[in-house]
């Protein structure tokens, strides 16, 4: 299946979805690869949000978009990182027998599942600015990703203990 259609599955059974992927093996690389793809787009949805910025403060905009480059593609990914090794050493405090691994591939996935809706924040802050419709879909994505991260990593820690 491909990753698009893994996103949309995603939001229908993100359990399915972090199971399939679990199933895969330990791979790094393919686990990189989402999260620095999540990142991307991420980056990408800041383009009208930062012209809309450029035009009314009368900045740089290739200043303002270097600025999200260097945090969204090269800083971030190591805040992730870190954040997805804090969950594991939490989850092995409350005595779970998975894998870090896993933990990793559910925050990777559930930055690249929930990233689309970013998308949809980008345009909205990029045409109507700060707001009502903003707040709300911030607040849409923010239940989208925890929803994806608390059930990944919930089937991570099960799927990689059957492993361990």
């Amino acid at each position: 299946m491909s990753v698009v259609r893994d996103i949309m599955g995603t939001y229908r059974s993100p359990a399915r979805v972090m199971r399939k992927l679990v199933s895969m093996g330990q791979r790094e690389d393919r686990a990189l690869a989402l999260l620095m793809f999540g990142c991307v787009v991420i980056f990408i949805a800041q383009w009208p949000r930062l012209a809309r910025q450029a035009h009314y403060t009368g900045e740089e905009l290739n200043i303002l978009l270097g600025g999200a480059l260097l945090g969204w593609v090269f800083i971030m990914p190591l805040v992730f990182y870190t954040l997805a090794m804090g969950v594991y050493f939490g989850f092995r405090l409350f005595g779970s027998k998975g894998q870090s691994w896993g933990q990793r591939l559910a925050l990777f996935w559930a930055v690249l599942a929930a990233a689309p809706i970013l998308l949809l924040d980008g345009l909205v802050a990029g045409f109507l600015g700060q707001g009502a419709p903003r707040m709300a879909v911030g607040a849409v994505w923010l239940a989208a990703f925890f929803w994806f991260w608390f059930s990944g990593s919930l089937t991570a820690a099960k799927e990689t203990a059957q492993d361990a």
